[in-house]
């Protein structure tokens, strides 16, 4: 996980996750809070191609501070603050 720091647009989307409905317009299936958002969302938002918004929710994914959720075709992504909370421990305790 060190390996690869959270930049500013990673950490934007960190961010923008902890309040999902105030960051992300409704969607057509799931619920913002309980499943996440998706990639074009996260992209619209970011002003950037959803290729390159889905890269950095997959890094964040793969190095478990998001947890993934799939509906129909669509990947949905939101945080998982057990994760968050423990890494933060982690370096609150001085690794």
């Amino acid at each position: 996980m060190l390996k690869r720091p959270v930049n500013g647009r990673r950490m934007r989307i960190l961010e923008w996750l902890t309040d999902p409905v105030t960051h992300f317009p409704p969607l057509r299936h799931g619920d913002r809070v309980e499943d996440g958002v998706t990639a074009a969302a996260v992209a619209e938002k970011l002003a950037v191609p959803r290729s390159v918004a889905e890269a950095g929710l997959r890094l964040l994914a793969a190095v478990g501070l998001l947890r993934t959720r799939r509906i129909r075709l669509r990947t949905y992504y939101r945080r998982d603050e057990v994760c968050i909370a423990e890494i933060a421990r982690l370096f609150e305790k001085g690794w």
